[in-house]
């Protein structure tokens, strides 16, 4: 737009440059210069670049709304070593970020089953969060190649089915059978996300 509006410009300072040479007008190009302030075209020209001008700020004032929330809970930071033992202890906390988790989702269903576990959700859900996030997505049939499967990523996948027999479709099965697994092989969430990041597995 900006571009049309100088060309236009230039076609009439030119257009008036030549109607003064013809007249013999000792200054053509400062004569054409001069009357282009006060004719029709320019005053069009200058309210349509004073309107861009205008929406251009308008558009650039204008914020970012609905953006998701992002929960904030202080947990336990994992310690360097891979012993599993990590969160289970005393030791400085860091605020971890994750989404929240909606009713009825994975994430939410592991929230209420943590505490069977003697999981605090403060202290380790941050790990546990990570960690399934890495493996699977928190994806109840997510499958690679090894045939590791489900969102604790279990190898092989029947082994959750010691947990229920629908542990192919069922989150909540699934999660109970992770909990467990956690619980029995790295003490806690946070050890076996050490043993991920270490290892890039647990």
């Amino acid at each position: 737009m900006i571009a049309t509006i100088a060309s236009v410009l230039v076609i009439a300072v030119g257009a008036v440059v030549e109607i003064e040479w013809s007249a013999g007008s000792t200054n053509p190009a400062g004569a054409a210069l001069a009357s282009i302030p006060t004719s029709h075209s320019a005053a069009l020209l200058e309210a349509e670049r004073q309107e861009m001008i205008l929406v251009d700020a308008t558009s650039r004032s204008i914020d970012m709304v609905g953006a998701p929330a992002v929960a904030q809970i202080q947990v336990q930071a994992p310690s360097s070593s891979s012993s599993g033992s990590s969160g289970s202890g005393g030791g400085q906390t860091a605020p971890l970020t994750f989404p929240p988790a909606d009713p009825g989702s994975a994430e939410a269903i592991a929230q209420q089953l943590m505490p069977n576990f003697g999981f605090s959700v403060s202290g380790q859900y941050g790990c546990l969060y990570d960690l399934w996030q890495r493996e699977s997505g928190w994806v109840y049939d997510a499958e690679n190649a090894s045939g590791a499967y489900g969102i604790p990523q279990a190898l092989p996948g029947d082994k959750m089915a010691s947990a229920g027999p629908d542990w192919q479709t069922d989150p909540a099965t699934q999660i109970n059978w992770g909990l467990g697994y956690i619980k029995d092989v790295y003490s806690s969430p946070c050890g076996a996300w050490d043993h991920e990041e270490a290892d890039g597995w647990y």
